[in-house]
Order: C-alpha cells, then sequence, then structure tokens
C-alpha cells in the first residue's frame, strides 16, 4: 500500500482501538544503504514490543499484534518497491503499511491513538510533485520529493499515440529529429495537412493520457511537471484538465532521461513553488496579526481547528503538547507529561485542519511565527 489520503487518515481515525503502535522510518530504494532498511525496521519493531509490554500489553499479545509487521522484515519484494520512507500502524485488527516519498526520522510510538505528525508533510502536499514524461513512443509517470523521484505504474494510460488511437499505419506518426541545441529543440517530418492531422491525432492521444490520469490525481493538489520535446508541450497544455499542471516544462526528449536526471530537472522548476507558499502564507500571518484572524493560543486554534475555521497551521516539528480538548467547553488541560487518555494537541490541530481542507506548514520551531509551537490562520 502506497498511497496515504484524506480517507486514509479518516479510515485510521474511526477504527483506532485499544493500544496503536505506529512506526516510522527512512527506507533508501538503491545502493548499500538499502541494506539497513530491514535492521532499522527490525530495531523499530523491537522498541514498539517493549513499550506494548511496558503499557500493560502482555508479551504474546505484543508479539501478535506485530506479527504483520515482522513478516515485512523478511520479504525481498517488498523492500525492492520502496521509496523515501515507511509508516506503519498496527492496532488490534488493523495493520496499514504505506511507501511515501517522504524521508522520516526514526520514530515508534504507542498510544491510545495513531501518532501521524510525521505525515503531515505529505498529507499537506508539501514538497511532492509528479512528473509527466510524454512522448508519442510512451507516457511515464513519476513521482518526486525533495529527495528522488520513482516511476508509478498506471494502467489507464496509453502505452502509446498508436495504441491511443489503435492506428493501422502507424508510418503516419509524426516523427521527431533532435534541434540544434542537443535535443532541447525538436522538429517535425511532414508537412501540410499531415502535420495538422498529426496534430490532432496527438491532442486525442493526450486527452486519453489526461483521463487516465483524473482518478489518480483526483485529490491531488500538487505539481504536476511536464517532460518533453517543446512542440508536445503546449499540445498537453491544451488537453490538460489537472489545474496544478506547472508552465514550466522540462525540454527534450525524456526517453534518454533516467528517473535522477528527470528529478533534477523537476525539482529546479517546483523547489521556489514550495519556497514561495510558505513564505506566502507567514507574510499572510504576520500582515493579518491583530486583525482576529491570526492565533497563536492554543485553546482558540484547537476550538478553530474542531469547527473548521483554519486556513492555514503552521506546527513546529519535534514537539509535542500533550493534554486534551473538551470541543463542547472549549477548553484545553496540558500536563508536562504525557498521561493515560492524552493526545497530542499539536498534532490534533494538524489532523483537524487536514481533514477541513486547511494548509498545515510542518516547520522547524524557529521558523513558526512567533516562534511558539503553533500559529493560524482563520478563516474566519
Amino acid at each position: 500500500m502506497n498511497d496515504f489520503s484524506k480517507d486514509e487518515l479518516k479510515s485510521l481515525l474511526e477504527k483506532q482501538k485499544g493500544l496503536c503502535v505506529s512506526i516510522y522510518l527512512p527506507t533508501y530504494r538503491a545502493g548499500a544503504e538499502s541494506q539497513q532498511n530491514q535492521i532499522r525496521l527490525r530495531n523499530l519493531l523491537r522498541e514498539a514490543e517493549e513499550k506494548l509490554v511496558a503499557r500493560g500489553c502482555r508479551p504474546q499479545d505484543a508479539k501478535s499484534l506485530l506479527e504483520p509487521a515482522q513478516s515485512l522484515v523478511g520479504n525481498v519484494l517488498f523492500w525492492r518497491q520502496q521509496k523515501d520512507g515507511l509508516a506503519i500502524f498496527a492496532a488490534p485488527g488493523i495493520f496499514r503499511r504505506y511507501c511515501l516519498p517522504a524521508a522520516f526520522p526514526e520514530l515508534a510510538v504507542v498510544d491510545d491513538r495513531f501518532h501521524f505528525k510525521p505525515l503531515l508533510p505529505v498529507l499537506s502536499s508539501e514538497e511532492r510533485f509528479y512528473i509527466l514524461a510524454l512522448s508519442q513512443n510512451g507516457v511515464r509517470i513519476l513521482e518526486g520529493s525533495a529527495f528522488s523521484a520513482a516511476e508509478v505504474d498506471l494502467e489507464t494510460i496509453p502505452k502509446n499515440l498508436a495504441d491511443a488511437l489503435q492506428l493501422d499505419q502507424p508510418e503516419k506518426q509524426v516523427r521527431f529529429r533532435a534541434g540544434a541545441a542537443g535535443g532541447q529543440g525538436g522538429m517535425i517530418s511532414g508537412h501540410g495537412a499531415d502535420i495538422e492531422d498529426t496534430k490532432d491525432n496527438i491532442l486525442k492521444y493526450f486527452r486519453q493520457v489526461d483521463k487516465g490520469l483524473r482518478d489518480f490525481l483526483k485529490e491531488e493538489r500538487v505539481p504536476l511537471v511536464m517532460a518533453g520535446v517543446e512542440y508536445l508541450l503546449p499540445i498537453y497544455r491544451e488537453a490538460n484538465t489537472y489545474p496544478h499542471l506547472v508552465g514550466e516544462g522540462i525540454p527534450g526528449n525524456p526517453k534518454g532521461m533516467n528517473a535522477d536526471q528527470l528529478h533534477k530537472a523537476a525539482w529546479q522548476i517546483v523547489k521556489p513553488l514550495f519556497t514561495k507558499a510558505q513564505t506566502e502564507a507567514i507574510a499572510q500571518y504576520r500582515q493579518s496579526s491583530g486583525t482576529g484572524l491570526t492565533s497563536s493560543r492554543i485553546e482558540e486554534i484547537l476550538s478553530a481547528a474542531v469547527h473548521g475555521r483554519v486556513a492555514v497551521l503552521f506546527i513546529a516539528l519535534d514537539v509535542q503538547r500533550f493534554g486534551a480538548f473538551d470541543a463542547e467547553r472549549g477548553e484545553v488541560r496540558l500536563d508536562e507529561a504525557m498521561q493515560p487518555g492524552d493526545v497530542d494537541l499539536l498534532d490534533f490541530a494538524a489532523l483537524q485542519t487536514v481533514l477541513s481542507g486547511g494548509k498545515v506548514f510542518a516547520l522547524p520551531p524557529d521558523d513558526v511565527p512567533d516562534r511558539l509551537p503553533l500559529a493560524a490562520i482563520l478563516r474566519y
């Protein structure tokens, strides 16, 4: 299971019961470091088992609860399918694991509910993007993060132009030859009506590609970067219905580019977008201070988050505030250390914000406005 969506989050929130185990670890897709993946998981499972027993779970019950996760340690095929991070959730009757494009710190949490804070950058779509590598002979979709990109297998997308149009005469397809600038441009073989006919066929092809992407990208708000010879890019823009397609594309034939090369080129395009969104949100917070539309008070933010009033939430990474929140009274109890029945209130505020369609920026503590554990821009 490689996708984590709001629907998955809702499902886990509804089903969690008894002691819940949340495990996070960074994973490597290849190379010598990938050999550490299994060792890290084995160590975290041992830590989780010890914490379960310390919370009153019988040793045999703890082993049974973690058995599905334990079976992953020796699963060679599973480790060949990694991205940048692995998240595992286990509770009585529940086992979920997600390979995700985010490098998590090693963490094993045992609590009365699942721990979701490390997933906030994934849920809020920060530093995630897709690459659409286009050619007449094939289309590739890659999912990228700040660290790497990996191909996504989508059966809903036609294999190539001929497959999409079921052409019996492939010689009618337009052919490109590289321009003088190292393949950055492209020239079309053919002339007159044949070229226009081919453009129409490519547009039909790309509309099928766009249609195949709709279900896959239906809940996404992350950038989509095109890669292809320059002639193809404006044709795909005409076919596109995904609202977050990036205007700038990667010129050149993507057939000769591997995942690392495509990632490097795409990251240069999308990195300023991520930085800009965060910078603009912080500027908006500062400009709105004193208007009643911002807050850094945990009581006010928790109440606003529960009622869907938080538009943007800034939350400090690796910081926890344990306690309880009474939504009906709007009262908060903060504890110095975690007590039975307590939750991480920062985690709770972030989850409520995400579920109501708000934006969450999980930042280093010093980057949060007012340098407090959390701050918010309110909708009203």
